[in-house]
């Protein structure tokens, strides 16, 4: 399922609000059932996909990469989110004024990751939360974060963003046909802090940081 994009009245353009969501293992298969599991999440808008990731700098760690296809990630399904009526370009203010807040040196496992970005994101455009599964862990790790170990705590890039100024031709260009990445092994103790590099992947995998709104 994609966003769908359809012309309203007068500057009106309603779009679809999709939650795209990613297992970080092929462990999911089987704690999913016990209501558990470590997931990576992106807001789909416009044919676009956008994520929080980490780095060691205070600019934006807010991406986009084609919807479903998010690097280093294993697709797991769709789910929408609710309407709403959003130009692309009035969309494109929206998440660079969102990356602002949401810089890649503020990235936290527990209290600041992928799902608190999508979470906040669905509230403010469409009044709806994620839903509760898929940052579940989080909320668990907050109550007893003491008893993780640190390098499960905080994750961080050592990488400096490139930004890539979009015009609106692309992004109301529609990405929403792009297909499920196929299984990898991700190693254990790479589990829990997998990195978002600008620019890794190939082809529809490419990862591209948002350029943040100066204020």
């Amino acid at each position: 399922m994609g966003a769908e994009t359809t012309s309203g009245s007068g500057s009106e353009c309603e779009t679809r609000v999709v939650l795209n969501v990613y297992d970080l293992t092929p462990i999911n298969n089987y704690t999913c059932w016990f209501g558990f599991g470590i997931f990576h999440s992106g807001i789909e808008v416009h044919g676009k996909e956008y994520g929080f990731g980490a780095h060691d700098f205070p600019v934006s760690g807010v991406f986009e990469v084609e919807p479903k296809s998010c690097p280093g990630f294993l697709y797991r399904c769709s789910i929408s989110l609710g309407l709403i009526n959003m130009s692309p370009s009035e969309f494109r203010t929206f998440i660079e004024n969102m990356a602002s807040e949401y810089h890649g040196d503020t990235y936290h496992l527990i209290s600041k990751n992928c799902n608190h970005f999508t979470d906040d994101v669905s509230l403010r455009l469409t009044g709806r939360r994620i839903p509760g599964w898929v940052n579940r862990l989080a909320r668990l790790g907050a109550l007893c974060s003491c008893l993780l170990p640190e390098s499960l705590q905080v994750t961080t890039v050592k990488q400096i963003p490139e930004y890539h100024e979009c015009s609106e031709d692309e992004v109301t260009e529609s990405l929403s046909n792009a297909t499920p990445r196929e299984s990898t092994e991700i190693d254990e103790s790479e589990q829990e802090k997998h990195l978002l590099s600008p620019g890794t992947g190939s082809g529809s995998g490419e990862v591209v940081f948002i350029k943040e709104i100066q204020k």
